[in-house]
């Protein structure tokens, strides 16, 4: 039976590497679950870092540029909630074959980590299934728990069985009809014993057009006849007609999925409650802790930059993550070893936060708002 490797599997000095890494095929998606959780490097001080030979300093910040690269996901609030949710969810999907199975759409703006809550939610998951059931069917096929499925702009019942052909490496891929795609990807579902379908980017489907019908009838023909649930991503959905109801018989279609669909989603983080406060605060403390710099201290984040990571973050977690990631590999290569106002002032970050972040230095400099708890209350 496959299980999970402890943490302690992984060699110390060996960080895990999961480059090019595709979750569209089941290669990709088996080296994402059962990859060890990284070792984070050693904490140095100047002293030792200095010490360093030049072989060692090379390979010493090369463990940290990539453990600085990859210092998620953590566990937020928000993702927390978003976990209890999709819990909830799928254990009640454990209806007998005659029932149609609810599906679930996690509609949010970019940037506030629903893919990688998703992806740690759909990795356990398929952890726990394997641990239980064993990494083989009954039958002797391969258990695949999950199957992961991204959309494109042009996407149709076609393209998207094909799609589910391709995560499993099937040799009918090249040619077929739709119907023969969907014949074969149904079939594979069935002998791998898919249990969770995650089909992300789903705004790239064109819902009012003849192929958003299609496959919407599709998903609709998976959850009535499948032992799956089903799980869309995606950003402004409820705008694109997935929620809606309408007298067309398009229109009628998205409703009846919007019927079986319970809508989820993903908050920013909010400085405006005393306990919005302190999850931000709980927020940069983690972050802090995951921080390999020489003169890194307490308070580095927490204390010292709590407004000025907001504001430049505009509470998106996506925002903040990318960052105090750049910032991260300039104190590293410029050898200053901590992050600070002055040299995150040089780093840039997304367009969508930069824009934000004048009215949020002014809101701030101003008295308006405050991320900083009261101190009883930390």
């Amino acid at each position: 039976m496959t299980t999970t490797p402890e943490p302690d599997a992984a060699e110390p000095n060996v960080p895990v590497q999961l480059d090019n890494l595709t979750l569209a095929r089941k290669e990709g998606w088996r080296r994402f679950v059962e990859a060890p959780a990284r070792v984070q490097p050693d904490a140095l001080d100047p002293t030792q870092l200095g010490a360093l030979g030049d072989r060692a300093r090379t390979e010493y910040d090369r463990r940290r540029r990539v453990w600085h690269a990859n210092l998620g996901p953590i566990k937020t609030p928000q993702l927390a909630a978003l976990h209890e949710d999709l819990w909830d969810i799928v254990d009640s999907n454990a209806q007998d074959g005659d029932k149609a199975k609810g599906s679930i759409a996690i509609d949010a703006f970019p940037g506030l980590g629903k893919t990688t809550a998703v992806l740690a939610f759909a990795k356990l998951f398929h952890q726990l299934e394997v641990q239980a059931e064993g990494s083989h069917t009954g039958e002797g096929r391969e258990r695949w728990p999950v199957c992961r499925v991204g959309l494109t702009g042009n996407t149709g019942m076609r393209e998207f069985n094909r799609a589910m052909l391709e995560f499993f490496a099937h040799p009918g891929v090249r040619r077929g009809t739709a119907a023969e795609f969907a014949r074969r990807a149904l079939d594979c579902v069935l002998a791998c014993q898919v249990r969770l379908l995650v089909i992300d980017d789903l705004h790239f489907l064109r819902w009012r057009a003849k192929s958003g019908v299609e496959v919407s009838n599709h998903f609709k023909y998976i959850a009535n006849e499948f032992p799956v649930t089903m799980l869309f991503v995606g950003v402004g959905l409820a705008q694109r007609g997935l929620f809606s109801e309408g007298s067309s018989y398009g229109d009628a279609v998205m409703a009846q999925t919007g019927r079986r669909t319970t809508k989820l989603s993903v908050e920013p983080f909010t400085v405006d409650t005393e306990r919005g406060r302190r999850e931000w605060r709980q927020m940069l403390l983690a972050l802090e802790q995951r921080i390999v710099l020489a003169n890194k201290h307490p308070g580095m984040l927490a204390d010292e930059l709590s407004d000025y990571l907001f504001a430049r973050s505009t509470g998106h977690i996506g925002s903040l993550m990318t960052l105090i990631n750049r910032g991260c590999q300039r104190a590293v290569r410029t050898g200053v070893e901590h992050i600070s106002e002055e040299l995150l002032d040089g780093v840039r970050s997304d367009e969508a936060a930069e824009k934000g972040r004048a009215e949020l230095i002014a809101a701030i400099n101003n008295r308006r708002i405050t991320t900083k708890p009261r101190r009883e209350a930390v």
